[in-house]
């Protein structure tokens, strides 16, 4: 993957977190910002994901009461 620099400002208890992490896994800074940041996006994927997992559900569940219902009515209960 292709990396760009960039300059951003967080506040100075965050550079030290990012620094203590960094040398606790023997990577750089910018390596456990940018993990940081990929994480949150897949948190946020997931959370979309499930979203529209429940929806469907719900439509899913409609549909198969609606194929429950017609199918008693055309087939006799033994």
């Amino acid at each position: 993957m292709q990396t760009v620099k960039m300059t951003v400002s967080i506040p100075e208890e965050l550079v030290k977190i990012a620094d203590r992490v960094a040398k606790e896994r023997k990577t750089s800074r910018s390596k456990v910002v940018s993990s940081c940041l990929a994480e949150l996006a897949k948190r946020k994927l997931n959370a979309e994901l499930e979203e529209g997992y429940r929806a469907m559900a719900k439509v899913n569940r409609q549909v198969a009461d609606e194929a429950f219902t017609a199918q008693r009515e055309v087939v006799p209960d033994w």
